[in-house]
């Protein structure tokens, strides 16, 4: 009986992830056709769609992916913290290497696509960005596309599906070198937050991660600029 529960649970998500996945795949796509400029509303998508897919299996709260009441309970399951903690170290990492590489033109390439709010004298307002697009880029990628999604379809396939769909949405013009590099390693961090979901079963937990990436990142671009 508790089985087929779960299953006619689970059936609640098809169609909503589906097609919200789907939506959001193809809003990325057109990073391919960048006139369009309309790839960065997969991630309002997404978040609706977290909404939509709680409310239709009547989701309990304790049971959300997205639950800031149990942050500390959450950080101190298995692995949690340490995962939390790898993407500031290999986006300062990803910033050594590209540059050891590609010199100052993978910094102003990653500037670039960052957008010009990243100065020093908007520190305040970059905090801000950083905080509201990150969490905004977790409900829909960790909570949404492979929470959700981890009720059909087996974690990995979800992950790797999800941080493609992920990483084509940092897509910038510029030298292909460079652009797949960049791609490559926001792929790469779009797993370990995929990770850093599933140890803690809250994409709170992997939007803190995320925040503290992006930051770190950004102020050791910007301190060595």
């Amino acid at each position: 009986m508790k089985d087929q529960k779960v299953g006619d649970n689970n059936k609640k998500f098809l169609i909503p992830t589906v097609a919200g996945a789907a939506i959001m795949i193809l809003l990325t796509l057109t990073k391919v056709m960048p006139t369009l400029k309309i790839a960065g509303y997969s991630v309002f998508v997404g978040i609706a769609f977290f909404f939509i897919t709680e409310a239709a299996a009547k989701t309990p709260r304790a049971e959300s992916g997205l639950r800031f009441n149990t942050v500390f309970e959450d950080f101190k399951k298995p692995g949690a913290i340490v995962w939390a903690l790898l993407p500031a170290f290999s986006g300062i990492l990803t910033l050594i290497i590209g540059d050891l590489i590609f010199g100052e033109e993978f910094k102003a390439h990653l500037m670039g696509r960052a957008g010009e709010i990243l100065s020093f004298d908007k520190a305040l307002l970059m905090m801000v960005e950083i905080i509201v697009a990150a969490f905004g880029e977790e409900i829909a990628y960790r909570g949404f596309f492979l929470g959700k999604g981890m009720k059909i379809c087996p974690f990995w396939v979800c992950a790797v599906v999800s941080s493609a769909a992920f990483a084509a949405g940092h897509i910038a013009a510029g030298n292909v070198r460079i652009v797949i590099y960049d791609i490559t390693c926001v792929f790469i961090d779009s797993i370990i937050y995929s990770v850093v979901y599933r140890k803690s079963g809250n994409c709170v937990i992997s939007a803190l991660s995320h925040i503290l990436a992006n930051a770190s990142a950004i102020f050791a671009a910007l301190a060595g600029a």
